[in-house]
């Protein structure tokens, strides 16, 4: 069985885009899918801070694409992505919650549900009280979870899935690799995901 290492930020809409299709993928090829919650902030830190010259500086032309492409992508996607008031985002504590939303079944669940949250109602998903909704709607305690968010082990898991993307050669999210070896980077790349997949 082929195996896909998903790791990604919830903070990108990119990434919104590709987890959209994602399950579908791994359900035609029957591949096994391991999640791998990132904080991509950290990985632009070490490895790509020309993404943060490009958001201050960005180019008129390029810009207006950009914002078409993604209005394009989502219409493809069936999804609605808007323009959140607060980006970048503080998504720390959106991922923290969803590796603990992992540990109890429901991390494509709550993903779901946080990047609808932050792209699609264009609310802060930085604060807790929206990511008290956003567990509610997914059947999570969010007693337990605001808790368990703030533990060693929480925060460790999540370190070390960001820095172990940098030290494969991944610079942001989503980034995907096949059987351990083969990487892919970005939501475009899902229908070559798809061929290494299929042929295991």
């Amino acid at each position: 069985m082929a195996t896909l290492e998903f790791f990604f930020d919830c903070s990108s809409p990119w990434t919104y885009l590709a987890f959209s299709r994602v399950e579908a993928v791994v359900a035609r090829t029957g591949a096994k899918i391991e999640w791998r919650p990132i904080l991509v902030g950290g990985i632009f830190n070490e490895v790509n801070q020309t993404v943060y010259e490009a958001r201050a500086n960005p180019h008129p032309v390029k810009g207006r694409y950009y914002a078409k492409d993604l209005r394009d992508w989502a219409k493809f996607c069936g999804i609605e992505i808007g323009q959140p008031p607060v980006f970048p985002v503080r998504s720390i504590d959106a991922m923290r919650a969803a590796i603990v939303a992992d540990g109890e079944g429901k991390l494509p669940a709550f993903s779901w549900a946080t990047f609808r949250a932050y792209w699609g109602e264009l609310k802060d998903i930085s604060q807790p009280e929206v990511l008290a909704e956003i567990c509610a709607q997914v059947g999570l305690d969010w007693n337990m979870v605001s808790k368990r968010i703030k533990d060693d082990d929480i925060k460790a898991r999540l370190r070390a899935n960001t820095e172990e993307v940098i030290a494969r050669g991944g610079f942001g999210s989503p980034t995907m690799f096949v059987n351990k070896t083969d990487m892919y980077f970005g939501n475009d790349r899902l229908p070559l995901v798809e061929a290494a997949l299929a042929h295991g």
